[in-house]
């Protein structure tokens, strides 16, 4: 377990300076959580740490750098979780949770439709299905999954990835009470050890998972004091200091004034 830090970051498109010397530590196997109002810069600074600002002829300028406190770079050490689940219709459930697994195949293997995977992977796979509850949807198609299997489905296909650094955009935002809550009790489960930023509009999601807690706001963006809530995660809903401090965090949101939608 490492620590990973954001040190001295800025993003600026055009004339419009998203945040500017934005520096945080998320601490190694635990859970950082991010909450802010639309249009903020979540997204954009979850982009950043991921090496994806930049790249996608946006003009962007950036700077800044993210660091591991191992000493290696944070390259090929990201699994990234969205809201959307993102899976493939015309895969099956196990060929989506696999699919970084057969893109990584040699050339050859890639010139097939469904290059075949080794027998250790596809075992991996299998597990990890059962550990989500989804052994039995191995050979099914997105199409006849619930929305709360589909979401099962993309937390499984990001275990498979087995990187230490997690990063996830809203990954329960759009499923109704009961299913989000029985997969932050999944995810909190199943990602134990590893370092986890979580992009969320849920100030209770927020508390019940995240070790560390920040709020992002302003023009541009900065990061308030890190919130850190007593006990074991995932917390209870009965826990009276989560009640106290869902009610401070709703009244701070609600008193933001963002443009609709995450655009940047």
């Amino acid at each position: 377990m490492f620590d990973v830090i954001v040190k001295n970051a800025s993003l600026r498109f055009g004339d419009h300076l998203v945040f500017e010397n934005l520096n945080l530590t998320m601490q190694g196997g635990k859970w950082t959580c991010l909450l802010g109002g639309s249009g903020v810069g979540k997204t954009s600074l979850l982009r950043l740490i991921a090496g994806l600002s930049g790249n996608d002829n946006s003009r962007a300028d950036v700077s800044g750098e993210v660091i591991c406190e191992d000493g290696f770079p944070v390259n090929h050490r990201i699994a990234w979780m969205s809201q959307e689940d993102l899976l493939l219709p015309w895969f099956t459930v196990l060929e989506n949770i696999t699919l970084g697994q057969r893109l990584r195949r040699t050339w050859g293997d890639r010139l097939k439709r469904r290059p075949l995977l080794s027998g250790e992977t596809t075992d991996q796979a299998m597990s990890i299905l059962e550990k989500v509850g989804l052994s039995d949807k191995a050979d099914v198609l997105p199409q006849h999954l619930s929305g709360g299997q589909r979401q099962r489905a993309a937390l499984a296909r990001t275990l498979m990835e087995n990187r230490p650094l997690v990063l996830m955009d809203e990954p329960f935002g759009a499923l109704d009470a009961i299913t989000r809550l029985n997969l932050q009790d999944l995810a909190c489960e199943l990602l134990a050890n590893r370092t986890v930023l979580l992009i969320t509009h849920d100030p209770l999601e927020a508390l019940r998972l995240g070790h560390a807690v920040y709020h992002l706001r302003g023009h541009p963006a900065r990061l308030t004091d890190a919130i850190v809530p007593s006990g074991t995660t995932p917390r209870s809903l009965d826990n009276h200091e989560l009640m106290s401090l869902q009610g401070t965090l709703l009244d701070r949101l609600r008193h933001e004034s963002f443009s609709e939608g995450d655009s940047v």
